[in-house]
């Protein structure tokens, strides 16, 4: 009799489905029938049913988080049941160890974790007997079926346990390492709290608190522009003034100038340019490239987007959702035609039917084996279901797939963009831009009858002109604007800055690594670093935008120039993973590395900590008297004389106010906080001995971040900007 192990309790019962069979309890039995002949058992690990062991497990030294304990380096890894999940781990092991089961087949997802989540249950319940991989990438009865029909041998998936297995135990070691070593050295600083690093979580960090900080620093700068309007015999349009291609001033006198010179003076067509430019269909969905498209569309956040696909997927109305490609094989293109007469008798998709191509069999954008991983693009299966029956984020997701594949099927979009060059009395150049579409194409399935929202403001719609027209300048005027910081990532945004992380490197070759590797994480793992960032303090997420807090900028800052901030040394590290995952390279050597690593790291960051400054930097937040701050213990702490009374100035809490209301009821206060920035003590002092603060880096007004010192001026707390 065989005994199957899935990864979770709704995945096992689908793969149940098409075979009838008994519930029991944590698991179901399956009669004999053909693809049974002895019948087979059922059961299911809820996740992760083992984990590593704590360091103090191994050695009760290493229990006390001390700078002379590390490194902690294990001499060789062990797992235990997790203990919320035991009742399910004795289900299975005896099930595993029963007589009459003489096969065990791992079904768990068909990739490295759930090749790794089987494997580690089935080794710490000491199993000895027969193995095989089912390894399947939809839930579908027919998928099901030709799953268990064409079973894998054993060895053919161990060695991307291997893989599995050597990422979470060198995860492990820099994990507890690094976290220690930056937690500690931090504290002989004053900083109190507790700090998490990662493999792939902090040089994520490292990415969005570059960003921050160039958002932060920025030096906004007023610009000015020269927008005409000409009439070519009634045909009128705008144009834009430009010297060699630079259409910003910095001088608003010679804007005004150049207004002055070209008001009411003849214009004539110098050139015009015509271009036409074609776009193909966009690829088929992988999971980063959903999460990024749904992130864009619907605000949902990367973690929400999996759970929804997750949810589908185990409906088995689409294919495995944490797939890292964006093609099919012939196998698949093959079942298209099925499914897409299927979805053309549904409402919400019939208006794209009869589609412009029948096959796609032949396109290398869409079918191309070799670029087929663990596996194929995210498709909808062929038991389709209309959408309309779905909750409307399901509806919102399984439509973005649909018509992904719809589109796959239309013909290229065209359009034709112009650009026309004027001459103002032979002197002045003005450019105008335009464009047109000639066929809509694809288009139509993903924008519908939408006006495409990335157009350029620049863009507009041209009369019919000829080269050499002359008419007359019949508006001109200044346009005056400023300079405008780097935009905040968005979580979709910062999962393809994840996938993509190699164009942070400068070593070409690692760039290649981080293309061919996919960046930092896998496509399972990124929406769970975004969420680590969010559970550990790092980051903020407001309105769709990514803020790195007071404590991820700061844990980053200390970090500074070390590998472990850096997608460097993820690529190295997934360069030798890829290759352990192919059979090419040893698991012992790797693990090895990841040791040596570990303790270059400790080392860096002793080295480094000599040096740290933290100046300009608000640590009010991280001092060990944090928590008293809080309550009433901190209050009535005498912070200097009062601007208004002479009296003293005390810490109430959440404000600093003048000790003398109860008598005079003088009312001068300074908030604690202002505009998202906590006024430290420090600082408050400063402005009442001084009358103002240091600069004061990240003020948050709306959408705007800015800098700058308090003052105390006319009876009142005001900014105080640098003089530019």
């Amino acid at each position: 009799m065989m005994l199957i192990i899935a990864e979770k309790p709704d995945q096992g019962l689908k793969l149940a489905a098409p075979f009838s069979f008994k519930k029991k309890d944590g698991y179901v039995e399956i009669p004999p029938q053909p693809m049974f002949p002895k019948g087979a058992l059922l059961t299911w690990a809820v996740g992760h049913l083992c984990e590593l062991l704590s360091p103090e497990e191994y050695d009760s030294s290493w229990k006390r988080w001390s700078l002379q304990t590390l490194p902690i380096l294990p001499d060789r890894f062990q797992h235990k049941v997790t203990k919320s999940k035991w009742k399910q781990f004795k289900t299975v092991k005896e099930l595993v160890h029963r007589k009459d089961v003489s096969e065990i087949i791992m079904a768990g997802d068909a990739e490295r974790e759930g090749e790794a989540i089987i494997r580690i249950i089935l080794t710490v319940a000491k199993c000895s007997k027969p193995m095989k991989r089912l390894w399947i990438s939809s839930l579908t009865p027919k998928s099901v079926q030709n799953g268990f029909e064409n079973l894998l041998e054993e060895q053919q998936t161990r060695n991307i346990y291997y893989e599995a297995l050597s990422r979470s135990c060198a995860d492990w070691l820099i994990g507890m390492n690094a976290s220690r070593a930056y937690t500690l050295l931090l504290q002989k600083k004053g900083v109190s709290d507790v700090f998490s690093t990662g493999r792939v979580q902090t040089p994520t960090l490292a990415l969005i608190v570059k960003r921050e900080l160039e958002i932060e620093n920025f030096k906004s700068q007023p610009f000015w522009e020269v927008l005409a309007t000409f009439n070519m015999d009634d045909k009128v349009y705008q144009g834009k003034w430009h010297k060699e291609g630079e259409s910003r001033l910095e001088d608003a006198d010679l804007a005004k100038k150049i207004v002055q010179f070209c008001k009411g003076k003849e214009a004539q067509i110098n050139a015009i340019e015509k271009e036409r430019k074609e776009f193909q269909p966009p690829f088929l969905f992988n999971l980063s490239s959903l999460q990024a498209t749904a992130n864009s569309l619907f605000k949902f956040s990367p973690q929400k987007t999996l759970e929804i696909a997750q949810k589908l997927y185990v409906k088995g109305i689409i294919s495995y959702p944490r797939s890292d490609s964006s093609f099919v094989t012939k196998e698949e293109a093959a079942m298209f035609p099925e499914t897409l007469q299927k979805i053309s008798k549904l409402a919400a998709f019939k208006n794209y039917f009869p589609l412009p191509m029948s096959s796609v069999m032949n396109n290398k954008r869409v079918v191309n084996e070799k670029k087929v991983t663990d596996h194929y693009a995210i498709i909808p299966t062929e038991q389709v279901t209309d959408p309309s029956k779905m909750s409307d984020e399901e509806e919102k997701i399984y439509s973005l797939i649909v018509k992904r594949l719809i589109a796959a099927h239309y013909e290229k979009a065209i359009f034709d963009y112009t650009t026309i060059h004027t001459l103002v009395d032979g002197r002045a150049t003005f450019i105008s831009k335009g464009k047109e579409e000639i066929q809509s194409g694809w288009r139509k399935v993903i924008y519908g009858n939408k006006k495409e929202k990335e157009k350029d403001e620049d863009e507009q719609d041209l009369p019919s002109l000829a080269d050499g027209e002359k008419g007359i300048v019949q508006d001109v005027n200044v346009k005056n604007g400023k300079t405008q910081p780097p935009k905040r990532y968005t979580e979709g945004q910062l999962i393809t800055v994840m996938k993509t992380a190699g164009k942070h490197l400068e070593d070409g070759e690692l760039t290649k690594v981080l293309n061919k590797t996919e960046g930092l994480g896998t496509e399972a793992t990124r929406a769970g670093i975004i969420g680590v960032l969010k559970d550990r303090k790092y980051i903020d997420v407001k309105k769709n935008q990514v803020f790195a807090t007071n404590k991820g900028k700061l844990l980053i800052q200390s970090i500074g120039p070390s590998i472990l901030a850096s997608p460097e040394m993820t690529a190295k590290w997934e360069q030798r993973l890829n290759e352990i995952g192919e059979g090419k390279a040893s698991p012992e050597e790797f693990m090895e590395q990841a040791k040596r690593l570990s303790v270059k790291l400790i080392e860096d960051a002793k080295s480094q900590s000599e040096a740290w400054s933290f100046d300009g930097m608000d640590l009010s937040e991280f001092s060990r008297d944090k928590g008293k701050r809080k309550g009433r213990a901190s209050t009535g702490t005498k912070i200097g004389k009062c601007k208004k009374c002479d009296g003293e100035v005390v810490d109430k809490g959440t404000f600093y106010g003048c000790s003398n209301y109860n008598t005079i009821k003088c009312n001068f206060t300074v908030s604690k906080k202002i505009l998202g920035k906590s006024i430290s003590a420090t600082n408050a002092k400063k402005l009442l001995a001084a009358g103002r603060t240091d600069e004061i880096k990240g003020f948050k007004k709306g959408e705007k971040v800015f800098n700058a010192a308090l003052e105390w001026k006319e009876d009142r707390v005001q900014f105080l900007f640098e003089q530019k």
